[in-house]
């Protein structure tokens, strides 16, 4: 195949993001996404209202992306989607948007993991941002996953930790619901811990074995602290939140720092990335910078847009399986708990 003129059509719709991307010889010419604001109003994803978003939302979505990349669907080389991990429902749209789109035109078809594309999206060709030499350790944190990969090449890699219970965006989602604060949590307590004090309350760090992680004890500790303070004090939430924000990030900054540190000693490796929704996350993404000076690491961390739900970092994983020849056949299945 000719690899002059690769054009890549990625599609991710495997939560409540419907996006689209083009990608051309490994630089992003487009990456649209349409969120769903309609999740807001009960506090977390629905997933019927989040695949009946993404039927509404996939054909303007594919053709705003194609509009802006300049071309036309009979330019493209190939079609990316992201088959899992995710919701069902969701995922299926996209699957099936893509392997209707990729029949019509008679080209491969190419599916991806979406945890694997949260780790290569760092090869996305960007000015300014360097790519990570092999093997690294990448951190992949979202609402779902919490994982340490050590990443050998492309598509050679292995969880050599993760989360038993709950995910790190799981554990700022429910401290802020209990906070009073809307959904997505993150953002806001991201916002307000710069305001506040991280070392004016003081929540106890999970001990889990290996490079394994555990939340839910966590946010049983934020809970119980939340519920004797309001008993003593109703106003107590309202006059200390900020400082509430601020330990509370940076508790869950020293849990993943921690391991990252145990991990890169185990493994002898200092090249350190992240990705997931979670590390688009300030305080996170200063921890990994500062931890260049104090543990002698080599960072690396993405454009902030191809952080969170996003098709460039599908398109990407399109791209790179394109120069491989790693398509698939149109019977394809979506896998809702797809592993890396």
């Amino acid at each position: 195949m000719s690899t002059q003129n690769i054009y890549i059509l990625g599609i991710e719709s495997s939560c409540d993001d419907t996006a689209a991307s083009v990608i051309h010889n490994g630089k992003i010419l487009s990456n649209i996404i349409a969120n769903q604001k309609i999740h807001e109003a009960y506090g977390g994803v629905v997933p019927e209202l989040a695949s009946r978003a993404h039927q509404q939302n996939i054909v303007p979505v594919v053709d705003q992306a194609l509009k802006k990349a300049g071309i036309t669907k009979s330019q493209l080389s190939a079609v990316a989607f992201t088959k899992g991990p995710g919701l069902m429902g969701s995922l299926l749209v996209g699957t099936s948007f893509a392997k209707s789109l990729a029949f019509g035109l008679n080209i491969p078809l190419i599916d991806v993991n979406h945890m694997q594309a949260h780790i290569l999206a760092h090869f996305i060709d960007e000015d300014g941002f360097d790519k990570p030499p092999f093997p690294f350790l990448a951190m992949t944190i979202s609402g779902g996953h919490t994982q340490i990969v050590k990443v050998n090449h492309y598509f050679n890699m292995d969880v050599i930790g993760e989360t038993i219970d709950d995910a790190v965006g799981e554990a700022y989602d429910k401290s802020g619901k209990l906070l009073g604060l809307g959904y997505p949590a993150g953002p806001q307590i991201d916002k307000l811990a710069k305001l506040g004090n991280p070392k004016a309350f003081t929540f106890t760090k999970p001990k889990v074995d290996g490079l394994n992680f555990s939340f839910s004890g966590f946010k049983t500790a934020v809970l119980y602290f939340i519920q004797n303070q309001v008993k003593e004090n109703p106003n107590f939430i309202e006059e200390h939140l900020n400082d509430i924000c601020a330990s509370i990030q940076y508790t869950i900054i020293g849990i993943l720092t921690d391991k990252l540190k145990q991990a890169s000693k185990q493994t002898g490796i200092t090249h350190i990335a992240i990705g997931g929704g979670v590390s688009a996350n300030s305080g996170i993404r200063q921890a990994l910078k500062d931890g260049e000076a104090k543990h002698g690491w080599t960072t690396y961390v993405p454009k902030f847009e191809f952080t969170t739900d996003n098709a460039a970092m599908i398109a990407i994983v399109g791209y790179l399986k394109f120069l491989e020849g790693d398509f698939v056949e149109q019977n394809v299945m979506a896998n809702s708990r797809l592993k890396i």
